[in-house]
């Protein structure tokens, strides 16, 4: 699996543009490989729907088949991660990365919304472990900037057992937080 530099080819992008294919990248990362029935199970789309949008995240080297003996057509990540710049992009590469960021984001909302729904069905310590919180301040840009790779820095220590499972503890789950920092809209810079 590589750790490629940020997508920037428009037709790349846009085979992003799709919120089933952020779910079929983050399943196989859990399970690092599933055919195209098992994700169907998975995360409750068709067969046929998994095995097209396969297909497309194939074409643009996000996923591969595995080679093995018999019938079934097991897939892998190319990739460990996928990093999306849309600022730092023009033309046709931008619209085609937000396009794609949107539906990260979409995947994303699909995601917090069903945390919430089954919250109350984990052990109570995952209950006070896991939530959602939004802070509010007023920085910089520098700031909000420093104070987000700050986050990221603390998170770092723990992302190589995302993709080597020999590294995980005992009693270890996936656990994900989604950093977002935004100005909030409507709202001007105060002199």
């Amino acid at each position: 699996m590589t750790d490629p530099a940020p997508i920037t080819d428009p037709k790349a992008l846009r085979a992003l543009a799709h919120p089933v294919r952020w779910q079929l990248l983050e399943l196989l990362l859990f399970t690092e490989t599933a055919t195209a029935t098992q994700c169907a199970a998975a995360i409750g789309e068709s067969v046929a729907s998994c095995s097209y949008h396969l297909n497309m995240l194939a074409k643009y080297g996000y996923v591969e088949p595995v080679d093995v003996p018999g019938r079934e057509k097991p897939w892998r990540r190319k990739v460990k991660r996928t990093t999306l710049n849309p600022e730092e992009l023009e033309g046709e590469s931008q619209l085609a990365a937000e396009a794609a960021t949107e539906a990260f984001i979409s995947n994303e909302s699909a995601r917090l919304v069903e945390q919430v729904r089954q919250q109350r069905h984990e052990p109570p310590e995952w209950q006070q472990a896991t939530g959602i919180t939004v802070l509010l301040s007023y920085l910089t840009a520098t700031e909000s900037a420093d104070l987000a790779a700050e986050i990221r820095a603390l998170f770092e220590r723990y992302r190589d057992r995302a993709y080597d499972a020999a590294k995980r503890p005992s009693g270890s789950r996936p656990v994900r937080f989604t950093l977002s920092n935004y100005v909030v809209p409507g709202t001007t810079e105060i002199p």
